[in-house]
C-alpha cells in the first residue's frame, strides 16, 4: 500500500490507480468540525499535535493512498510578517497588505526553521500513524504574493496585476522574497520526512501564456531546483493547469495535477509518458447521486486504464458541504476498480 502512490509518480504499472484528494481534510468531515469549535484555524495550523490529528482524519475515514499534510499556503506571509487571520464567511485576512516596492524592501529575512518549526514537528507527530505516503505542499509563489497583495481572497487581482505591470521589477522582487522562503520551507518538511511534494499555483490561471511563463513558471522553476533532495517527487498543481501543461513539463515535476476543464487522454498525448498525471474529477459531481458519483469515476478510470502514470484526484479541492457518504461512494469506487 505505502509503495501505491509513490509508484504511480514513478509511472510504474499498478492494479489500480491510487487516490488521494485535494483538502481531503475539512469541513465537511464531523471529526474536523468538532475541533475546529475548539480551536481557531491558525491554532490547527500552528498546534503539531491537532495538524497531525486532522491530516489522519480522512485516511482514518476513508483509506486514501497518501495522505496531505495539515496546514496553509499562507504560513510563509506569517513568517514574512504580515499578519494573518482567517475570518469565518471570508477566509484568510492578511493584515498588513503590500502596496509598493518600499513594503517589499521591508521585509523581514526570516529564518523558516525557527519561524515555522511546528510545521516540522507536526509531520514527525503523523509519519509513525501512516502507512501510506505523507505529502507535504507549498503555494506556488505568484499565488502567495497575490494574498500579500490583496489583502486576502480576490475575485479581479486587480491590485496585484497592476503591480505586476506597472512596477514588475519590484514583483519580481517580491516573488524572489516568497521562492527563497518557499524552498527554506519545503527542505524543512524533507528533512522532517515527507515523502513527496505538491505546489499549489492556485491563481495561475488569471494570468495569460507569456506572464504565466515569466511570473508563475520561472520560480516554481527556482524551486524544484532548489530542494535538497533532487529525487523527492514534485506535483504542480495550477488553476488552468490544463492550458499551461507543457510548459510545466519543462521544469521537470513528476507530476502534473489537472483542472476539470480538460480530457485527461487528450492532455497525455501532449504529455511525456514519465511525467505522472493526477486528477481530475469535478468536484460537484460529488453532490450527485451515488450512481452519478460511479458512473463519472468509472469513466474517467476506464479512460486513463493504460496509464502507469495516473493518480485519481478531483480537479480542484473539497468543498465545505459535501457529503461525508459521497466521498466513501468515490474513494471505494476508485478502489474496486481494476486495470
Amino acid at each position: 500500500m505505502k509503495q501505491l502512490f509513490l509508484d504511480a509518480l514513478a509511472c510504474r504499472n499498478q492494479q489500480r490507480p491510487p487516490i488521494w484528494l485535494m483538502r481531503q481534510a475539512g469541513r465537511y468531515m464531523p471529526e474536523y468540525r468538532a475541533i475546529r469549535k475548539k480551536h481557531s484555524f491558525i491554532e490547527m495550523c500552528e498546534q503539531p499535535e491537532l495538524a497531525a490529528e486532522i491530516t489522519l482524519q480522512p485516511i482514518r475515514a476513508f483509506g486514501m493512498d497518501a495522505a496531505i499534510l495539515f496546514s496553509d499556503i499562507l504560513v510563509i506571509p506569517k513568517a514574512l510578517g504580515v499578519g494573518l487571520h482567517f475570518e469565518e464567511g471570508k477566509g484568510p485576512i492578511i493584515e498588513r497588505p503590500l502596496h509598493r516596492g518600499a513594503d517589499v524592501e521591508a521585509l523581514p529575512k526570516p529564518n523558516i526553521s525557527e519561524k515555522l518549526h511546528y510545521v516540522a514537528k507536526a509531520i514527525r507527530y503523523v509519519l509513525p500513524e501512516l502507512e501510506v505516503p505523507l505529502i507535504g505542499f507549498c503555494g506556488g509563489p505568484f499565488t502567495v504574493a497575490s494574498y500579500m497583495i490583496e489583502g486576502g481572497s480576490s475575485r479581479d487581482f486587480k491590485k496585484t496585476k497592476q503591480w505586476m505591470f506597472r512596477d514588475p521589477d519590484t514583483f519580481h522582487q517580491l516573488l524572489t522574497r516568497i521562492t527563497d522562503c518557499t524552498i527554506d520551507y519545503l527542505n524543512l518538511q524533507i528533512d522532517a520526512g515527507v515523502q513527496a511534494l505538491q505546489i499549489f499555483e492556485t491563481w495561475a490561471n488569471v494570468l495569460g501564456h507569456p506572464y504565466f511563463r515569466k511570473f508563475s513558471l520561472e520560480y516554481m522553476r527556482r524551486i524544484v531546483h532548489g530542494l535538497k533532495d533532487a529525487n523527492i517527487p514534485v506535483i504542480i498543481f495550477c488553476k488552468g493547469s490544463s492550458a499551461f501543461a507543457k510548459d510545466i513539463v519543462e521544469i521537470a515535476p513528476k507530476g502534473i495535477s489537472l483542472d476539470w476543464n480538460v480530457d485527461l487522454t487528450k492532455v497525455r498525448s501532449l504529455i511525456p509518458t514519465n511525467v505522472a498525471l493526477q486528477g481530475n474529477l469535478d468536484p460537484d459531481v460529488l453532490y450527485a447521486s451515488s450512481e452519478v458519483i460511479q458512473r463519472e469515476v468509472e469513466s474517467l478510470l476506464r479512460g486513463m486504464n493504460s496509464d502507469p502514470g495516473y493518480i485519481f484526484n478531483l480537479g480542484h479541492g473539497m468543498k465545505p458541504d459535501i457529503p461525508v457518504d459521497a466521498v466513501k461512494v468515490l474513494v471505494e469506487t476508485v478502489k474496486n476498480f481494476k486495470k
